[in-house]
C-alpha cells in the first residue's frame, strides 16, 4: 500500500508546499532592486529613478500599501509608473494612497491593459502554454467583449493632480534641478493601443537626456524606440516570467520579447543602433493568480549615469 500510493502523496504534498510557499510568502516577499545604467551624456550629474511597475492593486493588501509608501524614504530624482496599477475595480483609492509620498517627487505614468480593464478568472494553464497556442497570455492581444471596465479616469485624475505627467502617446518634459529629462510615453501595446507615429522622430535636440516609456516591450515597440536613437526604454508587464524554474528561468514573457530579456537590464538593437532596455518584474499579479516563484515583486531603483 505504501509503495502503491507513497509517490503520489509525497508529490502531491510537495505541490501543496509549493503552492503555499508561492502564494503565501514569495508573492509578498517585496524587493528593492538597484541597478546602474551608463546611459548620460558625458558631464551630467547621475539620475536616481524609481520605476514602479505591476501593482495590480487588490482591495486589503495594506502590506503591499505600507511598502510603496516606505519607498518615498528613497528620495529619487523622479518617478516612472509603467502601468497595471489595478486588479480591482474598487482599487483605486488603495492605489493613489500607497503612491502618495511618491507622488511628492517628480514623476510619468503610461497605463496597462489592466488598468483599463478588470481580469477575469481564466484556466492558468494557458499562460503556461501560451508559446505553443500563438498567443501572449492571459488576456491575449485585444480585451474581452464583456470585459469589465475600470475606473482608470478617476487614476488618472490622481496622478495628474499630483503633477505627474501623462505619457499616453505623447511626450513630457521633466525639470530636474536644471536637467532637461525627455519621456517619450505609448499606451499598451498589448492592447494595441499604441501609437508610435504620433510620437516618431526621436530625442529632441533641446532635451538634455531622452528615454522612452511603455507598458508591455513588444518588440515593434522596441525596434521603434531604438531606431529612433532613445539610450534607454523602461517597460513593465512581464511580471519577470511570474513562475519561474531555479536555474533555468522564465517560461514566458506575455508578449513576444525573448525569455531571456523578461526582467531586468538587457541591451536592444534595431536598424545598427542599441538601447538599454530595463524590465521591470512587478510588484504585484493579476487577483486571479496571486502566485509567484523564482520570481519575487520588486521595484527598481535606476541610478543613470555618464556613457562608457
Amino acid at each position: 500500500m505504501r509503495a502503491r500510493y507513497g509517490v503520489p502523496l509525497s508529490i502531491a504534498a510537495a505541490g501543496a508546499a509549493g503552492l503555499v510557499y508561492a502564494a503565501g510568502f514569495e508573492a509578498r516577499s517585496y524587493r528593492l532592486r538597484r541597478v546602474t545604467v551608463p546611459v548620460l551624456p558625458a558631464g551630467m550629474r547621475p539620475l536616481r529613478v524609481l520605476q514602479v511597475s505591476d501593482i495590480h492593486m487588490v482591495g486589503g493588501q495594506r502590506k503591499k500599501q505600507r511598502w510603496l509608501r516606505s519607498l518615498a524614504g528613497l528620495r529619487p530624482d523622479f518617478v516612472i509608473n509603467t502601468g497595471d496599477n489595478l486588479s480591482d475595480p474598487e482599487g483605486v483609492p488603495e492605489v493613489l494612497d500607497a503612491l502618495g509620498p511618491l507622488m511628492e517627487f517628480p514623476g510619468a505614468y503610461v497605463f496597462g491593459s489592466n488598468d483599463y480593464y478588470g481580469p477575469k478568472l481564466r484556466n492558468p494553464a494557458r499562460y503556461l502554454f501560451e508559446k505553443a497556442q500563438g498567443r501572449h497570455g492571459l488576456n491575449g492581444n485585444a480585451p474581452a467583449v464583456n470585459a469589465i471596465h475600470n475606473p482608470w479616469e478617476d487614476l488618472r485624475d490622481g496622478f495628474d493632480g499630483a503633477g505627474w505627467l501623462n505619457l499616453t502617446n505623447t511626450r513630457g518634459t521633466l525639470k530636474i534641478e536644471g536637467v532637461s529629462v525627455e519621456l517619450t510615453g505609448l499606451d499598451d501595446p498589448h492592447i494595441k493601443r499604441d501609437r508610435y507615429a504620433q510620437v516618431a522622430g526621436g530625442p529632441s535636440a533641446s532635451a538634455d537626456f531622452s528615454m522612452g516609456v511603455v507598458h508591455a516591450p513588444y518588440l515593434r515597440v522596441l525596434d521603434s524606440y531604438t531606431a529612433d536613437g532613445y539610450p534607454l526604454i523602461l517597460a513593465g508587464h512581464t511580471h519577470g516570467g511570474q513562475l519561474c524554474l531555479p536555474f533555468y528561468g522564465a517560461f514566458v514573457t506575455n508578449c513576444d520579447l525573448d525569455t531571456d530579456r523578461v526582467k531586468g537590464l538587457s541591451r536592444h538593437t534595431a536598424e545598427d543602433r542599441t538601447s538599454y532596455l530595463h524590465v521591470s518584474a512587478g510588484c504585484g499579479t493579476n487577483r486571479y493568480t496571486p502566485v509567484r516563484f523564482a520570481c519575487p515583486p520588486e521595484v527598481t531603483l535606476l541610478t543613470l549615469v555618464g556613457r562608457e
